[in-house]
């Protein structure tokens, strides 16, 4: 049975504010609507390393979410940016943005995404990598970048899809959906056997 039938009388909500995790989630054929959760995204550095992190925060936003109906199936998600043993969340301002892209120019870095997803009966947390390399990038093209496309709601102040992805990524590793922000083939799989 395909997916789409499978949840066509589910309720399935998206807890996102991400208009690229909608889009892929669209991508799917799934009908859905969307919430936006506030939740407090502070973590300890020195207890969460890589996929921790996502996983630890796409599952406090899970069980953030507490008017769930039997017929309710939620989604939520969290994305970073792994590079020389540390983790680049979203930047507050353009210096930042900047110091973050700088980071990564030249170099090799890891996405990871977590995804969860809870009904009122079960709950279950994935993850996916995507090791993506970067060219060197010119100061210029830094600045350019961030003062046209202003990234500051994306994880590692870049957004594959825009501009810099196009003139930046020389190889990626994985999916290119995961580092827009949503594993589509895992989470696929994962809703099949839900």
């Amino acid at each position: 049975m395909l997916l789409t039938e499978k949840l066509k009388d589910t309720n399935i909500i998206l807890a996102s504010r991400s208009p690229r995790r909608k889009e892929l989630l669209a991508g799917l054929g799934l009908q859905f609507s969307t919430i936006s959760l506030d939740i407090d995204e502070t973590f300890d550095r020195n207890e969460f390393k890589k996929e921790q992190i996502t996983e630890y925060l796409s599952a406090k936003k899970a069980k953030a979410y507490t008017d769930i109906q039997p017929n309710d199936l939620i989604i939520t998600s969290d994305t970073t940016v792994w590079v020389d043993d540390d983790s680049l969340e979203k930047a507050s301002n353009r210096e930042e943005a900047y110091e973050m892209i700088k980071k990564l120019s030249g170099k090799t870095h890891s996405v990871y995404t977590s995804v969860t997803i809870r009904s009122l009966e079960k709950e279950v947390t994935f993850s996916d990598e995507t090791q993506v390399t970067f060219a060197d990038l010119t100061d210029e093209e830094i600045y350019f970048y961030i003062d046209n496309y202003k990234p500051f709601d994306k994880a590692g102040a870049y957004g594959v899809q825009e501009w810099i992805g196009y003139i930046g990524v020389e190889n990626m590793n994985g999916s290119y959906f995961n580092v827009m922000g949503l594993p589509t083939h895992k989470l696929y799989k994962e809703l099949v056997k839900f």
